[in-house]
């Protein structure tokens, strides 16, 4: 697998260099993150705190305040005093929004020219941007569906930088748009766009390296969200391609292991999940799998531990002890044992999509239908501890939680609502 570096190294560490000066002097204005990216800081939608009550009602969970907004399938992401989130508006622009935690006020707005039309068999559930937004404490930097990814400053909106990767490495614009959600870590960011996966230099939007190009593929959308393992002490980026699963040395874009990962059009489309040395996923009309990676001298090889014929589709699952939650192709939960591939117990049918969050043995499931549903995490059987219908609109965004606020962005808004915890 060829890497290519796209930067000489002089010109690269005064970047870097510059770029640490400059997050040293603004310090005082950064602002602490909390959910901060696609399904948080960690990317296994877990969260920390006290345990959530054990009711949906009103009584407990309350709504604050609502917006509305141009449609989104984007997610929110918080800070400690701020949401932010991401609409199309008229199908001509991308709007970029910050509001106040608090009260609901909108604090700024900003647009830039990057609509699209995705194929026509999807074009029933529309054309609004998808990607979940990432946040350092600093800056916002948002993937558009044209496959330009924009870093705005997160006080006050201005544009810093955008990099339009359709142009700059002469790729097609992905059928589907910018579906993967970009990754944070440090000083750069990692994203699959530009029919290939990148590092990006996060204060000036160069590129540092390639990997894993792909120009074969039908409609060369990534849809998968990158996240990171450690495999035999060694940490490294988990990325899932329309064809792929692959680990990535973060440094120098090496791939350290591969395994083909078949599905229906390629598509791979939830976030790999870790479990030991193993990694579980699983892609639409196709399978389930754990694979092993094994490491031994700094090389890598991988093994299927076990694979099931349940399938999933765009649901990313918790990972809850020895047990995997998901949220399968044919609207059902299921409970896999990660040991042992055994499945515990499998669902009625709920909607056709679900963002998961977990603390401890619960589990929060927000599906498209504006249904919020209270699962206890239960590996013997399904118990579904409350539901209740929070919204009249469809919610195809990932839900994000920090302490005692929920925030949901509906199809044509954005929604506050806070845990009433009592004593807990």
């Amino acid at each position: 697998m060829s890497v290519i570096v796209m930067k000489n190294q002089p010109q690269y560490f005064l970047s870097v260099a510059l770029g640490i000066a400059l997050s040293m002097t603004s310090a005082c204005a950064e602002e602490k993150p909390t959910w901060n990216q696609w399904r948080g800081s960690n990317r296994d939608g877990i969260v920390a705190g006290n345990k959530w009550p054990q009711s949906l009602g009103e009584d407990t969970l309350a709504p604050v305040w609502r917006k509305e907004l141009p449609p989104s399938y984007s997610g929110p992401v918080l800070s400690r005093t701020t949401v932010f989130t991401t609409a199309t508006e008229n199908r001509e622009n991308e709007v970029a929004y910050a509001f106040d935690r608090k009260s609901g006020e909108q604090l700024w707005r900003t647009q830039w020219p990057g609509a699209m039309t995705v194929p026509f068999f999807a074009a029933a559930n529309g054309s609004w941007i998808r990607a979940t937004p990432a946040f350092d404490g600093n800056s916002l930097f948002v993937a558009g569906m044209r496959d330009v990814l924009v870093s705005l400053d997160a006080k006050t909106g201005e544009i810093q930088w955008q990099a339009d990767f359709v142009k700059r490495l002469d790729a097609p614009l992905p059928a589907f748009g910018f579906a993967s959600s970009p990754l944070l870590d440090g000083q750069f960011l990692y994203v699959q766009a530009g029919a290939a996966f990148l590092k990006v230099d996060k204060a000036t939007g160069d590129i540092v390296w390639k990997t894993l190009e792909d120009r074969e593929g039908r409609y060369d959308s990534a849809f998968s969200s990158p996240t990171f393992g450690t495999i035999g002490g060694k940490r490294q980026l988990i990325v899932q391609t329309r064809q792929k699963l692959a680990g990535v040395n973060p440094d120098n874009g090496k791939v350290l292991w591969e395994q083909n990962v078949p599905s229906y059009r390629g598509m791979n489309i939830l976030t790999p999940q870790q479990f030991g040395d193993s990694f579980f996923t699983s892609s639409y009309r196709n399978k389930s799998w754990l694979f092993n990676i094994n490491s031994a001298d700094d090389k890598f090889d991988v093994t299927e531990a076990w694979s099931s014929n349940v399938a999933g589709y765009m649901s990313s699952p918790v990972v809850i002890g020895d047990h995997v939650y998901l949220h399968l192709q044919n609207q059902r939960f299921t409970c896999f044992n990660l040991r042992s591939g055994e499945r515990e117990w499998t669902s009625q049918p709920f909607g056709k999509y679900c963002s998961l969050i977990a603390q401890g043995d619960q589990i929060l499931a927000l599906d498209e239908r504006g249904v919020l549903l209270l699962i206890k995490a239960n590996p013997q059987e399904f118990e579904l501890a409350e539901e209740r219908r929070i919204s009249d609109e469809q919610c195809w965004a990932h839900v994000a939680v920090d302490k005692d606020q929920v925030f949901v962005r509906e199809l044509n808004g954005l929604s506050s609502f806070r845990w009433d915890k009592g004593d807990n």
